[in-house]
């Protein structure tokens, strides 16, 4: 048995599974006898006092205000490195997946504008369909096992590592409200010494996060989002331990986290945030501009805003396929990135600041993202099990992006 769920630990689609469970656990509990304990649960208060300074919220806010930090420090991890050492630190690999991802951030918000222009209170959520899941997208991708080429995961990654880039640098210029200069100048004098450390070359992690901590509770105070504390503290987390080449601080930290996020904070935010209740649910509520917008930009935006980005880097030669896919593959996952979930359910609610009266936007996000790995998924195994038949073959083997 302990065998059987460490191979599945192991697997990549792990991470994705475990996250559609919790979300399909909080639907199910919220829709049962159990919903007043589910909603017991996530509204139960906690509170953090050390003398004079309170931080007082429910667990709700905790998780998305205070777990989620982790997630976006482990992101922020991914795209130092990505950035130094990995796919992105070369432009010829990079230019068509960023591309990409800007198409497929700037196609979903329009549509959804398009939706809901007529009303401004419900144009704050134009964000929420341009973000992609990566643990989702990729765990659909891996359903489809080894046959999948390799630079195909590696160009779905790359878009979804620039689509965390722009989600960051939305809810930093657009969901930032009544700003406390003084708690903001608190965190200001963190970067400073965080810089320090990194260029004495301070290996001990411990440094960083007690000075990270310090700053998390600034920015919770100040206005702007705690959660981007976990970014800016990412930046400065070493790469290389230059008494021990061998040891990467950074590298090492981004193993240790990875296996606490996916299987541990974001199934919990997923249950924490998914727990829809159906009743009074109808065909109205499902045609809310709002919810309605966010499908549709999901499911329609994302696909036209990534291909259409794709096209123009080939039509200009500013880049190549990926080495060893094809165009029917490349669109295959451009359905996977509307899959939006974890960024779509968090940006909602900084957007709305829990569920408006009238409709619920997780509605849209569920169900843009269940179309879009459905058919995504489908695409994608039909196109791939094709793949051998040479007349299929789109790149020359010379593309930028290598296995």
């Amino acid at each position: 048995m302990f065998a059987s769920l460490k191979r599945f630990f192991e697997l990549e689609a792990a991470g994705g599974i475990i996250l559609a469970l919790a979300a399909i656990l909080a639907m199910l509990v919220a829709n049962s006898p159990l919903h007043d304990l589910y909603h017991a649960f996530i509204h139960a208060p906690v509170v953090v006092q050390i003398g004079h300074f309170e931080i007082a919220k429910d667990a709700h806010h905790w998780i998305n205000d205070g777990l989620m930090a982790i997630f976006f420090f482990l992101v922020g991890l991914e795209l130092k490195r990505e950035a130094l050492i990995g796919e992105l630190s070369d432009i010829k690999q990079i230019l068509m997946p960023a591309l990409a991802a800007v198409g497929g951030m700037i196609a979903p918000a329009l549509i959804y504008a398009a939706f809901n222009w007529d009303n401004s209170a419900n144009l704050a959520g134009w964000a929420i369909p341009a973000a992609t899941d990566i643990a989702f997208a990729l765990g659909v991708l891996s359903l489809l096992g080894n046959k999948v080429p390799n630079a195909l995961k590696v160009f779905l990654v790359s878009i979804a590592i620039f689509d965390d880039l722009g989600a960051i640098i939305i809810i930093a210029l657009f969901y930032t409200h009544d700003l406390s200069l003084t708690a903001l100048a608190i965190a200001g004098v963190c970067l400073p010494i965080l810089y320090l450390l990194n260029r004495l070359n301070v290996v001990r992690i411990t440094a960083y996060i007690l000075i990270g901590l310090v700053m998390w509770a600034a920015l919770l105070k100040s206005g702007v989002h705690a959660t981007l504390a976990g970014v800016l503290l990412a930046f400065f987390i070493p790469l290389k331990n230059k008494q021990d080449p061998e040891h990467s601080p950074l590298e090492e930290l981004e193993h240790d986290l990875h296996g606490t996020v996916a299987f541990g904070i974001l199934p919990l935010f997923a249950f924490a945030n998914a727990g829809i209740s159906l009743a009074g649910t109808s065909i109205d509520t499902l045609l809310h501009p709002v919810p309605l917008g966010i499908g549709a930009g999901l499911f329609i935006g994302k696909q036209i805003g990534v291909m259409a980005a794709v096209l123009l880097c080939l039509k200009l030669g500013l880049a190549k396929l990926p080495t060893g896919t094809n165009i029917r593959q490349i669109y295959g996952v451009s359905l996977l990135c509307g899959i939006g979930f974890t960024m779509s359910l968090f940006i909602s609610g900084l957007a709305f600041g829990g569920i408006p009266e009238g409709f619920d936007p997780r509605l849209g996000i569920i169900l843009g993202s269940l179309i879009s790995g459905i058919l995504g998924y489908l695409l994608l195994r039909t196109c791939i099990n094709n793949a051998t038949h040479p007349t299929l073959a789109v790149d020359d083997g010379k593309g930028y992006l290598h296995n």
